[in-house]
């Protein structure tokens, strides 16, 4: 039930994500019986597919306070749903509802993962070499510098399992990218990470690093994290637009405009939010991800073949077997 565009692009994510996967999946619909039921006969082609339904009456709003809304609405569609994911009904849970109660919900039926301080969600960035795993990107706007620590350790497995980059190295934002550079905070975690097995520190990186993929791995607090991902995610709306008022300016022929907006199309598009649907919450003991409020049927596509991807590869056992060690 969550997102701006539920149930009716979840119901059709589910569909295109089972017709997209080579692998067995099933869906499990969970929310108001009667009104996912509605959406699904909208489509006549869904009774053919592996989708289930399970009801749950009660609607957490992106209006609700997180920790009263998970505590009050025990049959919500967040609850009900992390609670199979919790019994091994299902290998994952997604939702594009309120993030707060995502992971007020999650550590509350779920739990930490065993000596992880702080659960983090990822944001991930298409570069010129492949993909960089920036976090926190919002969930935690206080950090302490054994908290980026934790965030380098976790973006690392996840880097390694989803994209395959075996040995991902790690890169602390900064200001600058000598030693000693930056605010109390990424000094201390600068020393912190260069003194911490299993991790491979690059150093500091700075803002312009991402899109050329320095790194594989960027670490920053949320504050930063969200202000970055937020700054990306107009860039790629406004700057379609900035080339097209360019072109009106320089009077090219429609030719020309037709051929360099389908460019631009192409490229962007990597950068959209919907070719990823969304991330995990890391640091929690099974496998969530979190959705874009806004998510498309192709957000919940991806983000359904994410969580095939994270229940596969066993993501949550794979943190936690490292920071149980």
């Amino acid at each position: 039930m969550g997102g701006d565009n539920a149930p009716a692009a979840v119901v059709e994510g589910a569909m295109r994500a089972i017709h997209e996967t080579s692998q067995e999946l099933e869906v499990v619909l969970v929310g108001q019986e009667a009104v996912v039921r509605d959406a699904l006969d909208a489509h006549s082609a869904a009774a053919d597919l592996p989708i289930h339904v399970q009801d749950a009456a009660e609607v957490i709003t992106m209006a609700d306070s997180p920790t009263a809304a998970v505590k009050a609405k025990r049959n919500s569609s967040i609850h009900v749903g992390l609670t199979a994911h919790k019994r091994g009904e299902v290998g994952a849970f997604i939702s594009a509802g309120n993030t707060g109660a995502i992971m007020a919900a999650s550590l509350f039926l779920l739990g930490r993962v065993n000596g992880v301080l702080r659960p983090s969600v990822p944001n991930i960035y298409p570069t010129i070499k492949g993909e960089c795993v920036a976090l926190d990107a919002g969930t935690n706007v206080d950090c302490k510098p054994e908290h980026l620590v934790q965030f380098a350790r976790m973006g690392s497995i996840y880097s390694r399992l989803i994209f395959n980059n075996e040995t991902p190295s790690v890169g602390l934002l900064n200001i600058g990218e000598e030693p000693g550079k930056g605010n109390e905070q990424v000094k201390a975690a600068f020393h912190l990470l260069t003194d911490t097995p299993g991790i491979h520190f690059y150093g500091n990186v700075e803002g312009r690093d991402v899109m050329h993929h320095t790194v594989d791995v960027v670490v920053c607090d949320g504050f930063i994290g969200n202000v970055m991902l937020k700054f990306g995610e107009g860039f790629v709306t406004a700057y379609p637009i900035m080339v097209k008022q360019t072109l009106a300016r320089q009077d090219a022929s429609p030719e020309v405009k037709q051929a360099m907006m389908q460019v631009i199309k192409t490229v962007t598009k990597r950068l959209h939010y919907e070719e990823y649907g969304g991330t995990p919450l890391l640091g929690v003991a099974g496998n969530v991800l979190i959705g874009h409020g806004s998510s498309s049927p192709r957000a919940f596509e991806r983000l359904i073949l994410a969580a095939v991807a994270a229940a596969t590869q066993n993501l949550a056992h794979s943190i936690a077997s490292v920071f149980d060690a």
